[in-house]
């Protein structure tokens, strides 16, 4: 085991994680202190840095024809910026009170100290892989990485049969029942909650199982996971539940990930109560000068509830790496939380949300009015309109907007960015009815479903003050 430090006095930062938060953390603090400054090495255990895991689903279900579309930046590309960035390296232990992590290639087995005047931890998340029998079997896959994604696609090509299931009805699972339907597989999503995407709440949720009903795929909701049952050959062949099976020559788990934060644990670094690492604005360790965290690995203050919450997203990991290698490299940034804004889509159908559903409402003691309206993406009369359904939450009295839920065909997703933006200035729902937007027939009605949404709102809030 060897011991490396940093050379000719200058500082070294140690960066653990190769994708979103900690390559852009090292990119942006080498844009502001060159390789005579500073020293950065970065560790990355899988083969590929710089991904977008979010375009899994689409490279699975072919409308990415291939995988390394989806690298935005190679390890040789960061290597030319004076980033020594170490692949297939993972790193073990992190002592914090000598300063150095401890890293095992893990082709070779061989182990190394490095030592560290700063230190970024962008470990990631892992998806949640239920406990029971047959969770590991050939046959039965993650989505997360680039790795995982290539060990599915070898998996739908290794197998005659056409019938794969989905555990989960959130994002990814959501994603990636279309991905599939897309490839010619029989899906059935296997759903714990009663409608998918739990993400909204359930009156818009069933706007999603319709449409996927739609689609051919079989909705099994209030259905829990109690086994996966493997053939003579070890494989998959299909999935149980308390009183059904589904066969499968292919399972994919979409119940969500959960922060990789063991070796921060480890090490005594404080986690939050979703196991998320916890950070001050500028995006430290709380508790200590020199250590920063970012990405999936940490929890984010939701600016709504003005509680801590995990958000995992590629978005928010990328500023987090802004922000973090700012301050690493000698400036000032800050990180000061989110809305809760995600879009998805299935198929033709687009999904978005932003803001507190109303049990996230209640939960932090919020007191409500709510309001649903249909209208259209485009003025009724122009070619090409299309339904959308737009959920608004406002607070009693105060008209505060809290939260939107849209669910529509194109054009209704990115609209959720209107009440991103007057979530974050925290408007009322009265001032959004005045929000100067674009229009032409071609674009939204003469009044914009947000609007017609926010102006029901008002209406709502006021005869409930009265």
């Amino acid at each position: 085991m060897s011991m490396s430090g940093g050379q000719g006095g200058r500082e070294r930062l140690v960066v653990i994680g190769g994708d979103a938060a900690g390559v852009s953390a090292a990119s942006q603090a080498r844009r502001l202190r060159g390789p005579g400054e500073l020293e950065i090495v970065a560790f990355e255990r899988g083969h590929f840095s710089s991904f977008s895991a979010c375009g899994i689903p689409y490279w699975v279900g072919g409308d990415v024809p291939e995988r390394d579309r989806l690298i935005a930046r190679t390890p040789e590309e960061h290597r030319a910026r004076d980033i020594d960035l170490r692949m297939r390296t993972e790193v073990l232990e992190i002592d914090v009170a000598g300063g150095r992590v401890r890293a095992r290639d893990v082709d070779s087995g061989d182990e190394s100290w490095t030592s560290y005047d700063k230190l970024v931890i962008a470990t990631g998340a892992r998806p949640i892989r239920p406990d029971m029998p047959g969770a590991d079997a050939p046959g039965v896959h993650g989505v997360q990485t680039l790795d995982d994604g290539q060990a599915l696609l070898d998996s739908l090509t290794g197998t005659r049969g056409r019938r794969a299931v989905v555990v989960g009805a959130g994002y990814i699972g959501v994603e990636m029942a279309e991905a599939l339907i897309n490839r010619g597989y029989e899906v059935t999503v296997v759903n714990r909650g009663s409608e998918p995407m739990s993400t909204l709440d359930p009156d818009m949720g069933r706007l999603v199982h319709r449409a996927m009903e739609g689609l051919g795929i079989t909705m099994v909701d209030d259905a829990e996971v109690t086994k996966i049952l493997t053939g003579e050959d070890g494989r998959v062949r299909a999935v149980a539940t308390q009183d059904a099976e589904f066969p499968a020559d292919v399972v994919v788990l979409g119940i969500g990930v959960r922060p990789q934060t063991e070796l921060a644990e480890a090490a005594g670094l404080p986690l939050g109560a979703h196991g998320g690492l916890l950070t001050d604005l500028a995006l430290r360790v709380r508790g200590h000068e020199n250590i920063w965290a970012g990405g999936d690995c940490v929890e984010v203050l939701n600016l709504v509830s003005g509680q801590e919450q995990y958000v995992p997203l590629g978005t928010h990991a990328n500023k987090h790496g802004q922000v973090i290698g700012t301050n690493a490299g000698g400036g000032y940034a800050t990180f000061p939380g989110v809305v809760g804004t995600a879009v998805s889509k299935v198929c033709d159908l687009e999904i978005a949300r932003t803001g507190l559903r109303e049990k996230d409402a209640r939960r932090v003691g919020l007191q409500y009015e709510t309001v649903t309206i249909e209208s259209t993406s485009r003025a009724g009369y122009y070619p090409g309109a299309a339904a959308m359904t737009v959920k608004m939450l406002a607070e009693r009295r105060t008209g505060r907007l809290l939260g939107v839920q849209i669910v529509g065909r194109e054009g209704a997703a990115k609209r959720v960015d209107i009440a991103a933006v007057a979530l974050t200035a925290q408007m009322t729902v009265e001032q959004m009815t005045a929000l100067d937007l674009g229009y032409a027939p071609p674009f939204s009605p003469v009044w914009d479903p947000v609007l017609v949404a926010a102006r029901k709102a008002t209406a709502e809030v006021r005869r409930g003050s009265l």
